[in-house]
């Protein structure tokens, strides 16, 4: 039997120490075969998991950079597309307006001298229509005149003779 007496911690007795040693070892072996190696794998593997997140997070860091980018270069571009619209839309209404005001001037310019035109036709006419009336009233007066001073026929023609003379005098 044992004696727990002469035990000390302290002083511990070759076997013991023997034994312990020889059970550390094979427990050491035994964690290292079969505790340490898994646990080194996937701590291993977690860090190649790790590392690919953060890589996979600089390349989405990184096309989001290059995205952000070309969007801003799409917004500059349809901002200038916009304004390119924007001054062609205002060239082309004054095109426009300006196009507007001229067929209106060319058409006040047709109408003003159709009108003059057809108010000197008329003032033609009138005067012709004054003429021709002034001409009949003329030669009426003239006849009736002569009717009532050249009594007879004799008279009258020579009259007639002595003016046709003077006409073929002038």
């Amino acid at each position: 039997m044992l004696f727990l007496g002469d035990f000390s911690v302290i002083k511990p007795e070759p076997g013991l120490l023997f034994w312990t040693t020889v059970i550390f070892l094979i427990f050491w072996f035994l964690m290292s075969r079969f505790a340490f190696k898994p646990i080194a794998e996937s701590l291993k593997k977690r860090e190649v998991d790790i590392q690919d997140a953060l890589d996979q997070a600089k390349k989405a860091r990184e096309e989001m950079a290059n995205l952000q980018a070309e969007n801003e270069k799409l917004l500059a571009q349809a901002r200038e597309e916009r304004g390119q619209i924007l001054k062609e839309a205002k060239e082309a209404k004054e095109e426009i307006i300006t196009e507007a005001k001229e067929r209106a001037n060319a058409e006040y310019k047709r109408k003003v001298e159709s009108a003059i035109q057809d108010i000197e036709n008329q003032k033609m006419a009138a005067l012709v229509e004054l003429k021709n009336t002034a001409g009949r009233l003329a030669v009426e007066i003239a006849e009736k005149i002569l009717q009532k001073e050249l009594g007879n026929k004799a008279e009258q023609e020579s009259y007639a003779k002595s003016l046709a003379e003077q006409i073929k005098m002038n």
